[in-house]
């Protein structure tokens, strides 16, 4: 079965670099061994993006909250990926962290991730609990920790619609309207 994501880079239409944060969630991960976290920056690097910020922090609700209610505050992110804690193990706590601090959930990411790991893992893309949403006017996508899933994630989901070029539509070009009342 082979996978076309839809869509195409027009590019006639000039390329808008995004302030992305890169949040590891780990207990057992310190900065050298973070290969996802250290993947994915240098994804976001790649594509042209800046890299505003890049954190690590434990499997606990508390501090992922903290650190991704900072960011939103600090109005200088405009997208945030984390990377780690969506499991099904008692220690994987990014969903039950990150969904409550969502004013909207972006269904269709979760949906559209599960189809792209299942061309990579089959059946295993059922262990993960891979979400997005916007938090105070934030982008916020939250992947599993291996790095095939930031692979998966970002080359084949994230990064299409972070790239303003993206046609018929893309998620940077609905950034200056998430706030609207």
């Amino acid at each position: 079965m082979t996978l076309n994501i839809g869509g195409k880079i027009d590019e006639a239409w000039a390329f808008k670099p995004v302030r992305v944060a890169v949040l590891t969630i780990s207990d057992t991960r310190d900065e050298e061994s973070d290969t996802s976290g250290h993947l994915l920056a240098g994804r976001v690097t790649d594509a042209g993006h800046e890299l505003a910020d890049k954190k690590m922090v434990k499997d606990d609700v508390a501090e992922i909250q903290a650190q991704i209610r900072a960011w939103v505050a600090s109005r200088t992110v405009e997208a945030i990926v984390t990377t780690g804690g969506t499991g099904l193990t008692g220690r994987d706590v990014t969903p039950e962290a990150v969904r409550p601090l969502f004013d909207k959930e972006i269904d269709g990411f979760s949906v559209i991730f599960h189809l792209v790991s299942y061309q990579s893992v089959g059946l295993s893309t059922l262990q993960s609990r891979a979400l997005a949403g916007i938090v105070g006017g934030v982008f916020v996508f939250c992947l599993p920790g291996s790095n095939g899933a930031v692979r998966d994630g970002w080359d084949k989901v994230i990064a299409a619609q972070l790239d303003s070029r993206h046609r018929p539509c893309n998620m940077v070009e609905l950034m200056p309207r998430l706030l609207e009342a």
